[in-house]
């Protein structure tokens, strides 16, 4: 179940058709985040980085100058926009590849946009910040709304649903509805379920097993599993050795209806799903 699902729709000059799955780079321009806080804190490191990662493959680079991983407190406006302003003018004056701004401040994410992104990558689903939702949309720009449960400096205290996947759907549909009435088309409209941002490692586990339950909202699912705690939890892996299990994630995520995969590890990522790409165009040939 890809390509046909979906209309086709820009992020800056490229066409994301959904004929595959496409892979968003991770590129953290922070000192704390939970795998690769502070490898790419300087703006020349950084920008090789996104290179590299363009080079291995990636569709989308994903820029974030706020962690948010669990425990993590919010970074002031001007700071969050000193670490990633420098970095993207840097990277867009190298390269076409779409950058995505992983932020949940609408003043972050206009900079952004001015000064060379293509795309607002939005973990409160456009609940943080009123403004946002309406920047995207005279922006034209596409988003990614998440599902979060809390805030991150809390929300792994003990996370609760009574309906996992209901909840999800309906934050999602909720987020979906705000865009829409700001004018957002809908087709630039992806959504994701938020996997290690208010859940337990239970939950995570579930939501890859019923990711094709999000489906019928029609719009492409972006999963980013990478590297997280969760998939730590089986082996006992420190996050930065973690790419067997972010791998296997990643293609369970594509084979329940992903069409974005972000990760950290591009070159070895892109090879899996193409795996997942052929079993999933013989699947539709052979039906």
């Amino acid at each position: 179940m890809v390509g046909t699902l979906y209309p086709p729709f820009l992020i800056g000059s490229k066409t994301f058709d959904f004929s595959r799955r496409y892979i968003m780079g991770i590129l953290n321009v922070t000192p704390d985040s939970f795998s690769d806080g502070g490898q790419f804190f300087d703006v020349n490191l950084a920008v090789d980085r996104a290179l590299v990662m363009a080079l291995e493959g990636a569709d989308i680079i994903d820029v974030g100058g706020e962690s948010t991983r669990p425990g993590s407190e919010p970074v002031e406006l001007n700071q969050e926009l000193a670490r990633v302003i420098p970095m993207i003018t840097k990277l867009r004056a190298m390269t076409d590849i779409p950058i995505s701004i992983d932020t949940y401040k609408s003043e972050v994410a206009e900079a952004a946009l001015e000064s060379g992104a293509d795309m607002i990558n939005d973990i409160s689903g456009l609940r943080f910040d009123s403004a946002m939702a309406t920047l995207a949309a005279h922006k034209n720009v596409p988003v990614v709304v998440m599902h979060i449960q809390g805030q991150p400096r809390s929300m792994q205290q003990n996370p609760a649903y009574d309906d996992l996947i209901g909840e999800i759907k309906s934050y999602l549909a909720e987020s979906i509805r705000i865009a829409e009435s700001a004018g957002i088309p809908s087709e630039m409209i992806v959504i994701d379920p938020g996997i290690g941002f208010g859940k337990t490692f239970e939950h995570n586990f579930t939501i890859l097993n019923r990711l094709s339950d999000l489906l019928d909202l029609g719009h492409p699912i972006l999963v980013g599993a990478s590297r997280k705690r969760f998939l730590g939890s089986l082996s006992g892996t420190e996050s930065d050795d973690r790419l067997e299990e972010s791998l296997a994630a990643a293609v369970i995520a594509a084979m329940n209806g992903a069409s974005i995969i972000r990760t950290h590890d591009v070159a070895a990522t892109k090879r899996a799903l193409r795996v997942c790409d052929a079993v999933k165009r013989t699947t539709q040939v052979s039906g």
